[in-house]
């Protein structure tokens, strides 16, 4: 189903993912306000099998309902995964009924369970963004993971899950090939999209709750007297023998190139 209808399916479970954490979140049990979701598409797996999913990062806290407070997530938790799952795979199914009416669904979809991970940023908002951002300007194999094309057969570097040991796999060409392309997404697909407090939609007024909820500034210290840059004595800087003094630079062609002084060669370091 999903390789049939890449184009609307990959955009309607990243918008059925970010319903179900803004519905979630914006229960007083757990947020109780309106949070930032930022979701990720990606579609392989670690030996290039299909397998999509959606990375979501979400913000620590939400926006009261009338803009005037900004509620604090708990640190350590979020929302209840289970939860979460059946209401994700609720939203997923509904939106598959009514954008794809002619999808006939087994009953057993409903039934089966659904897995949703979730964990707090314990390294941070940039380790965060470092793990994400891998995925979104990576294909689904680097050059760098290659390790021999002969033969007719193509041998690639992967990491097992289970076991986190770094291995080897080598395909027939045409079954490598067919791996990778599976993961060229359809044209106008965008496989990252904002959601809540990072929606386009609300960014005039998501720069209006930054300057109303932010923190005190910290005040800044006495200004002190301009630093004035250290020119070096007139005596240091020889022209060279062979071009003027000042000259651009022939990398930017913008800058100023100064010929200070020649440093003699040097020898091999011993071995």
């Amino acid at each position: 189903m999903g390789r049939a209808h890449q184009k609307q399916m990959y955009g309607l479970v990243m918008q059925a993912a970010a319903e179900a954490l803004l519905k979630l979140t914006a229960d007083p049990h757990y947020v109780g306000g309106l949070v930032g979701v930022m979701t990720v598409l990606h579609t392989w797996g670690s030996t290039l099998i299909y397998h999509p999913h959606v990375h979501c990062l979400v913000t620590g806290g939400g926006v009261s309902a009338d803009g005037q407070q900004w509620l604090p997530a708990r640190p350590d938790y979020l929302v209840p995964v289970r939860a979460l799952s059946k209401l994700f795979r609720g939203v997923v199914l509904d939106r598959i009924r009514r954008q794809l009416p002619a999808l006939e669904l087994p009953a057993s979809v409903r039934q089966k369970d659904w897995v949703v991970h979730g964990k707090p940023a314990v390294q941070g908002t940039e380790k965060g963004l470092e793990y994400l951002g891998r995925y979104i300007h990576r294909v689904a194999l680097t050059n760098s993971r290659l390790v021999a094309i002969e033969d007719g057969k193509v041998t690639f570097r992967y990491r097992d899950s289970a076991t986190g040991q770094t291995k080897t796999m080598t395909l027939a060409a045409q079954e490598f090939l067919r791996r990778f392309l599976q993961h060229v997404l359809p044209r106008g697909v965008h496989k990252v999209r904002y959601y809540g407090l990072w929606s386009p939609s609300h960014r005039d007024q998501l720069h209006a709750w930054q300057q109303r909820l932010a923190p005190e500034p910290v005040p800044a210290s006495a200004p002190g007297p301009v630093p004035q840059p250290v020119r070096p004595p007139r005596a240091a800087v020889e022209p060279s023998p062979c071009s003027p003094a000042a000259r651009p630079c022939p990398y930017c062609r913008r800058g100023t190139l100064v010929h200070v002084r020649r440093l003699p060669p040097q020898g091999r370091p011993p071995p």
